[in-house]
């Protein structure tokens, strides 16, 4: 059996309109000598949705490195876990080499997190897959969710490391009824839903995601940031809506998430509220 090593650990609710509203994020610091199956057990454990580990960063130009864990499954880049993990460094002692702006290394490569107030921000990473969804795995989507192909308004492929398949329905309140079952359709599935509020209003898109881990059963992300970060670039290029907006996330289910969608120099940011609720030490 490995030693175990006692390590200083926060728990952090992002995206939230106040604080318990959002996402929980559980951040293990120091996690220098972890094996993966360690991060990974301790991931499963946590039963949330992501779990991070923070190590040293391995190029001169972050101030950390982070590994990011979906229970069982690593992912390159993950967004409520970014500004999660930003803030639960910062908590820690952390400070940037460069003044308001953590350098937070991840397999997706280096991504800066904006200091504002209360509000954190990433900037959005590229795409690693975008374009039209297969018509097969579309009509598959269609029936996990319970919907009409024809109630489908567009849909795309929002890939930044998890690999959304992105879908837009005609209004947020058809989005807000979704009660969707993955039992007909056992693997793995990334599928987020979109829809519209009425013109002028504040939050403007309504949001949700559906993930499986393997074969496991269907489950809804309270606030998701990769996703969100996805759909803006989407919606954005395609002139379905404009820069700066609010997304809502997580009515469903009790949450009252609220994204916040910058465009600046080209570049979409997105943020929200980053909020150390536990702190302490975990054994691992």
């Amino acid at each position: 059996m490995d030693a175990v090593v006692r390590r200083a650990f926060r728990q952090v609710d992002v995206f939230g309109l106040g604080s318990n509203d959002g996402n929980p994020v559980a951040v293990v610091l120091d996690a220098d000598g972890l094996t993966d199956d360690a991060m990974r057990r301790f991931s499963v454990w946590t039963n949330l949705s992501e779990c991070t580990f923070v190590l040293p960063s391995t190029v001169p130009d972050a101030d950390y490195r982070v590994r990011i864990f979906s229970l069982n499954t690593e992912l390159p880049f993950a967004g409520h876990p970014t500004l999660g993990t930003a803030r639960a460094w910062l908590d820690a002692g952390g400070i940037p080499a460069t003044p308001g702006v953590v350098m937070q290394e991840c397999g997706a490569g280096v991504v800066p997190v904006r200091l504002d107030g209360d509000i954190l921000a990433f900037a959005a990473p590229p795409r690693l897959r975008s374009g039209a969804v297969d018509a097969d795995l579309l009509a598959a989507v269609t029936e996990i969710l319970g919907i009409d192909e024809g109630q489908i308004v567009d849909a795309e492929w929002l890939d930044n490391g998890p690999g959304w398949v992105g879908v837009l329905l005609a209004d947020a309140a058809t989005v807000l009824k979704l009660r969707p079952d993955a039992s007909g359709h056992p693997g793995r599935w990334d599928i987020g839903v979109l829809g519209l509020h009425g013109a002028d209003s504040l939050p403007a898109v309504e949001v949700r995601a559906f993930f499986t881990d393997g074969d496991g059963p269907l489950r809804e992300d309270p606030v998701t940031g990769s996703l969100n970060a996805a759909a803006a670039e989407w919606l954005i290029a395609t002139g379905r809506i404009g820069a700066p907006y609010l997304a809502a996330q997580g009515g469903a289910i009790g949450r009252r998430g609220r994204v916040h969608i910058n465009r600046e120099d080209g570049r979409i940011w997105v943020g929200g509220r980053a909020d150390v609720i536990i702190s302490g030490t975990a054994d691992l």
